[in-house]
This record gives structure tokens, C-alpha cells and sequence, in this order.
């Protein structure tokens, strides 16, 4: 069934994430190919793969391209019906591609999937990144089924559903290969962070579909490049937001949303200070410059049509912090 299929593991780095997981991929790839995208490691990975995993292909970038650059490269010689764009710190479950290639079957409509996504660290919760499907609110707030801002759910089997989504974890994306290079892939300048929500936001504006099931599962380490404390991981997260809203949002939401965002998003660097440091003060501001060095390019890639409803709630931050509400947008 999984001849179509490849899984596709962008590496940096992560030797100690590739001895770790490759063999539960390896395992439970059900047939379809494994790649590994190596962004020009420095550690050992490349005779990690030669070595102990003669199975897997090697895909050679030339340079440390990030996530989305990276991929975009790698993916270029690699062929296959559908991608599964796999972290490295990912530990896969038996009969996690069934369900998946059979709600493709489905629609043809649909361009991505991702599984139910909970933490290696404790298999009772959810995972931050995708959790049980990515939603995104009025003011371009990012929150998942199971994950709001920092607030983890345990699974109680709340999201063991297929339901449409806005956006697929990139931690574990099933997507297909026509969808990705219809949009011209991730935007490369994102580098890491909110790529995957920007392409799914691209893709639903042309008409697609984005899905989740809860008939697969897999198991997410988390923070394995970027953990969430990491100033940068601050600057790309608040850089690439502002520019995805640029390039996505219609009019005349647009203008309101962005005006209140340099408001909202000032008040929120004395916030992080105050959690994590004065470097994320200067990582808020930093972001917004880039953002703005961004303008240019992210306006030429803004299209005739953007969703009229892009978002499922109204005012996330306001009814999280302000009204307490935890869960169940």
C-alpha cells in the first residue's frame, strides 16, 4: 500500500535522534522508502546512515539550508506520490501510515494530513507542536486541538477523530507531492518555525483541504534543534507569523490584525523577559525588523485570494490569559 509513500527525515546534527528513532521508522515503514535530507552535517551522521542503516537513501545538501529551505532542496530529487516530512526526534507506531493514505483516498481534495502527535516525554499528553490538529485564531495565533499557547492537554481520547484542520504539524506531514510543488514549497526564507502553517494556509486558499486523523499516532521529543526557551526560536517564530499574515490574510482584516499585532506582540516581549530573559525582548524586536526587510518579498508573494474565514475562534489570547480558558476553542 505504501508504494507512493515516501518518508522523508531532514537531518542537522542529529546523529544522536537518528540512532535513536530511525529503527522504529525503519520498522514500521510498511514498505515505503526512507530518505534522510542531510543538511551538511558536522557529526558523524553521514556514516551513521552508510553503517547501520544501508536501507535508508542519502539525499547530500550542500549547505544548512534550515527546515524549509532544506527540504525544498532535498525533496527536489525525490519521487514519490506522497511525502511523509518526518522529524528526527519522532518515534513512530505500528500501522501509522494505514489510516493516513486511506483518508487521502477519500478526497482527492485533501492535501495534508498529519497523525495524533503526543510527547516521548510522557505519553499521556499531547505534543506542542501539532498536538491533535493545528487551528489558527482571528489574530494569526497558531493553537492546536489539545494545545493552546503553553497549556498541554492529556489525552483522554477527546481527539481520537478525523476531523479538517487549518493547519498539519510539520513535525509528522503527509502531504502530497503535487500540492507541495504547486505552492513552490515552504517559503525558504522562514528557514525554521510556522513554514508548514504558511503552506497549508497557501494551500486552503487555493481551494484544498487539510486533515487530521486520530487513527495513527506517533510520539514527538520536541526542541531537538530549538528548544523553546531559545531567543531565536523567538525571532523566527514572530518574524515568519507576521510575514505568513502578510502574504495570507485578506483585506481588510489584514490592516487591523497586523496594527494590533505590533501592539499586542510589544507587550508580549516584556512578558517573555520576564519569563525567559531580556534576550527575548530584543529577539521580539529583532522580529518585527525582519519582518519588515521581508515586506518586498513576502507582498510579490501574495495572491489574488485569500479565505474570507481563515480562523475558528476569535481573540485567543485575550480569552487564555485574561479569561482563563485552557482548552476547547
Amino acid at each position: 500500500m505504501s508504494e507512493n509513500l515516501a518518508i522523508v527525515i531532514l537531518n542537522w546534527n542529529g546523529k544522536h535522534w537518528l540512532e535513536k528513532f530511525l529503527p522504529s521508522v525503519i520498522q514500521y515503514a510498511q514498505n515505503a522508502e526512507v530518505y534522510v535530507i542531510d543538511n551538511c552535517s558536522t557529526d558523524d551522521s553521514i556514516k551513521l546512515l552508510q553503517t547501520q542503516f544501508s536501507t535508508v537513501k542519502i539525499v547530500l545538501n550542500n549547505k544548512n539550508y534550515g527546515f524549509a529551505g532544506g527540504y525544498n532542496e532535498g525533496l527536489r530529487s525525490i519521487r514519490a506520490e506522497f511525502y511523509c516530512l518526518l522529524n528526527s526526534d519522532v518515534e513512530v507506531t505500528e500501522n501509522w501510515i494505514d489510516p493516513v493514505l486511506n483518508l487521502f483516498k477519500t478526497d482527492s481534495k485533501i492535501a495534508a494530513i498529519q497523525p495524533k502527535i503526543l510527547s516521548f516525554n510522557n505519553h499521556k499528553f499531547f505534543e506542542f507542536a501539532g498536538a491533535g490538529g493545528g487551528l489558527i485564531d482571528n489574530l494569526g495565533y497558531p493553537y492546536c486541538r489539545g494545545r493552546v499557547f503553553d497549556d498541554v492537554e492529556e489525552d483522554k481520547g477527546q481527539y481520537d477523530d478525523e476531523a479538517e484542520i487549518f493547519w498539519a504539524s510539520g513535525c509528522c506531514l503527509f502531504i502530497r507531492s503535487k500540492d507541495f510543488w504547486e505552492q513552490n514549497g515552504f517559503d525558504a526564507r522562514f528557514f525554521a518555525h510556522q513554514e508548514e502553517i504558511d503552506l497549508c494556509w497557501r494551500m486552503k486558499n487555493s481551494g484544498k483541504k487539510i486533515y487530521y486523523t486520530g487513527k495513527s499516532k506517533v510520539y514527538h521529543v520536541g526542541g531537538g534543534t530549538l528548544n523553546k526557551q531559545s531567543p531565536q526560536k523567538t525571532f523566527l517564530n514572530i518574524r515568519n507569523n507576521l510575514s505568513m499574515m502578510l502574504k495570507n490574510l485578506p483585506f481588510p482584516d489584514l490592516i487591523w490584525v497586523l496594527f494590533l499585532r505590533m501592539i499586542l506582540d510589544g507587550a508580549a516581549s516584556f512578558y517573555f523577559a520576564y519569563k525567559n530573559g531580556i534576550s527575548h525582548l530584543w529577539a521580539v524586536l529583532r522580529g518585527h525588523y525582519g519582518f519588515y526587510a521581508h515586506i518586498p518579498g513576502t507582498w510579490k508573494l501574495r495572491k489574488e485570494n485569500q479565505m474570507k474565514k481563515y480562523y475558528q475562534t476569535k481573540w485567543l489570547i485575550f480569552k487564555h490569559f485574561l479569561g482563563g480558558k485552557k482548552n476547547n476553542y
